[in-house]
């Protein structure tokens, strides 16, 4: 637990909190380190807008199981930036096949998402009193998105506190893990309990499927999340590092 300091905020987080795996061990990482923690979700015309749903679920799920996080977990705020989808052509906001552009990157690529997705939870961390922005990207499992890499979110960090005179923390505490490792770290947190309530509860699936419960988690088994999730699921199980 990091110590107390003059700072109001020093102690607060607010996560990006999709409902998916790696929000949800982001959660559990921010819970189990700081006093108070809040959650910050986008509706943005996201095709697996699933997603919203079970964000809920999963916090209920938490509260209810880990009565130690219930008493730190504080508001959820859902933001809308249906902007996003009118402004991309992409296939987490369209229904298109999910396929590689010309510059090599997975059209689910979705421009300035988590810069905006930064910028609107650094002004709900200034009203709010929270130092720490707690985000999933990774540079390690990041289908090659500019926006998940560690430079990206070290120059939002300098930019949000020149633009608002404050001093945010951004955690990334996935960033150079795979997802093997992403699951030991749910494991390592919250134990067994944690990590069944990724596989029953959580939402990856770029399609927004939850159909069948396989061994790790719900979804289409086919899209790029999907296989990097069951991917790193099975290393997990299998022991690999």
């Amino acid at each position: 637990m990091p110590e107390h300091s003059s700072d109001t905020g020093n102690n607060k987080a607010l996560v990006l909190f999709s409902g998916g795996q790696d929000s949800t061990t982001c959660l559990a990482w921010a819970l189990d380190r700081f006093a108070f923690v809040e959650t910050i979700g986008f509706s943005y015309g996201q095709r697996h807008v699933i997603e919203l749903t079970q964000r809920q679920v999963v916090r209920a799920s938490i509260a209810r199981q880990f009565p130690a996080w219930a008493e730190r977990l504080g508001d959820d705020h859902l933001v809308t930036i249906e902007a996003l989808a009118e402004i991309s052509q992409t296939a987490l906001t369209r229904d298109m096949a999910i396929e590689m552009d010309a510059q090599g990157l997975p059209n689910t690529f979705v421009p300035g998402r988590n810069l905006l997705f930064l910028t609107f939870a650094g002004a709900l961390g200034y009203r709010r009193g929270l130092k720490h922005i707690v985000g999933g990207m990774c540079e390690t499992d990041f289908s090659g998105y500019p926006d998940c890499r560690d430079d990206t979110v070290k120059a939002m960090q300098v930019a949000l506190n020149l633009g608002m005179d404050r001093r945010f923390v951004l955690e990334t505490p996935l960033m150079w893990l795979d997802k093997a490792e992403t699951w030991r770290l749910a494991e390592a947190l919250g134990g067994q309990a944690l990590v069944d309530l990724i596989i029953e509860e959580t939402h990856t699936c770029y399609l927004g499927e939850r159909g069948a419960l396989h061994a790790w988690g719900h979804g289409c088994g086919q899209c790029p999340a999907c296989v990097l999730r069951a991917k790193g699921y099975a290393a997990y199980r299998d022991g690999v590092a």
